[in-house]
């Protein structure tokens, strides 16, 4: 399989080395996308000088910052035009352990149509993050999971590994959804669509270096997604409408 992990940043001038470091020590074979949102510390011109010295290093490069989901979108397009078969997503912070990924890959090779990275399956474990963050995003993963008629245990979680037609399945003009609430919506329209979804257990370790790009806006956002998608879903089938 060719593999193309996409790693947006913002502002990763510290993590970004590091995490790139670990992923071609880790997956050796595999491409890395780097789709940078224009950051103002740099981080563009380092995965810049990276690419030129590892030819499995690209980079993308976007005017401005759009959000999350935005910037996966750009990501997927770009690697289904050079012919991936299988496209990850990962963090620029190190929290999605980059030797992990090889146990991602092996479920996509099992069937897996989309692999999730999941926290909350037995084995899947958060280090270092207080308890109200853990509240947070299991709270936010049941709701999702009772709002969208979801079997996933871990709704938000951004460690995934999709196949090509898996994505070009989802018609990806069609996704709206720019910042956390992004996840959500990708795992819910892969469920819709009766795919393989195998959430494999995963530790999430939380970053060490830069700052996080998690805000109560994005937690807001994401919810309020979700209730609209939900509740919409829900009139549909009452009313038998499809569109």
């Amino acid at each position: 399989m060719r593999v193309l992990t996409i790693i947006p940043t913002y502002n990763e001038l510290e993590s970004l080395p590091v995490t790139l470091g670990r992923l071609r020590a880790a997956v050796p074979d595999a491409d890395v996308l780097v789709v940078d949102d224009n950051s103002p510390d740099g981080t563009g011109e380092l995965a810049d000088r990276r690419a030129a010295e590892d030819s499995n290093v690209h980079v993308l490069h976007r005017k401005s910052k759009e959000g999350l989901g935005a910037a996966y979108i750009a990501g997927f397009r770009w690697g289904l035009a050079a012919g991936y078969d299988v496209l990850v997503e990962m963090d620029a912070d190190g929290s999605h352990q980059p030797e992990q990924l090889p146990s991602l890959l092996e479920a996509v090779r099992n069937g897996a149509d989309l692999a999730m990275g999941s926290r909350w399956v037995p084995g899947g474990k958060v280090v270092n993050w207080p308890f109200i963050r853990k509240a947070i995003s299991r709270v936010g993963s049941t709701y999702s999971r009772i709002m969208l008629g979801l079997k996933i245990k871990d709704v938000t979680g951004g460690y995934r590994a999709f196949r090509r037609e898996t994505l070009e399945a989802l018609n990806l003009a069609e996704v709206e959804s720019v910042g956390y609430g992004f996840q959500v919506d990708l795992a819910w329209r892969t469920a819709k669509l009766g795919l393989n979804i195998v959430e494999v257990p995963i530790t999430f370790v939380e970053r060490e270096l830069g700052d996080s790009k998690m805000s109560g806006n994005i937690v807001v956002e994401a919810m309020v997604n979700v209730t609209k998608w939900g509740l919409t879903a829900r009139w549909k089938k009452l009313t038998g409408k499809t569109a």
